[in-house]
């Protein structure tokens, strides 16, 4: 019981440190100097889902809509492992909320362009995130926590090492 609690805690802090560090590339655009986001003063709201943000030079550019998609999919799986007596529409709430929380305070802090286009695929990608949690725990039964907790202690690593070294490069 012991373990498990420890486990459950575990998971808790990697679940913290990827939602700083999606905050950090969402809200903050992967500054280390804030006071550099006070010159930014950029304040638009796109309420077209998939229109012109999205087209450049003439073609529509779907990588924006990719990453926003997959930084998410960490959230789903994460709630996932955290909540796992939740249904569908208690996982879907807290993920689709941070998504409006983070395009909202991106217009009132003016750092960026809120876009119902990144409202959606960021909740798309918790969604998928959701999927991907239960396919594998249809496979893998109880130790789905243990194969994700895995995946995630090496992926956050991973991701902790390749940020600092872009940060250390961007210097």
């Amino acid at each position: 019981m012991k373990k498990n609690k420890n486990l459950k805690k575990s998971i808790y802090g990697l679940f913290i440190i990827y939602f700083i560090v999606v905050t950090w590339i969402i809200l903050f655009k992967m500054e280390l100097d804030i006071s550099l986001l006070r010159n930014m003063n950029f304040r638009n709201i796109n309420w077209i889902p998939f229109s012109e943000p999205l087209v450049v030079s003439g073609k529509v550019d779907v990588s924006e809509m990719i990453l926003n998609t997959i930084v998410f999919i960490p959230f789903g799986i994460y709630l996932s492992m955290i909540k796992e007596k939740w249904n569908f529409i208690q996982k879907l709430l807290p993920m689709f909320g941070t998504s409006l929380l983070y395009e909202v305070m991106q217009y009132i802090l003016a750092i960026g362009g809120s876009d119902i286009t990144d409202l959606i695929t960021n909740t798309l990608g918790g969604i998928l995130g959701l999927g991907i949690y239960f396919l594998c725990f249809k496979l893998l039964g109880k130790n789905t926590i243990k194969v994700f907790y895995i995946l995630s202690v090496t992926g956050t690593i991973f991701m902790v090492m390749l940020l600092g070294l872009l940060t250390i490069a961007n210097l």
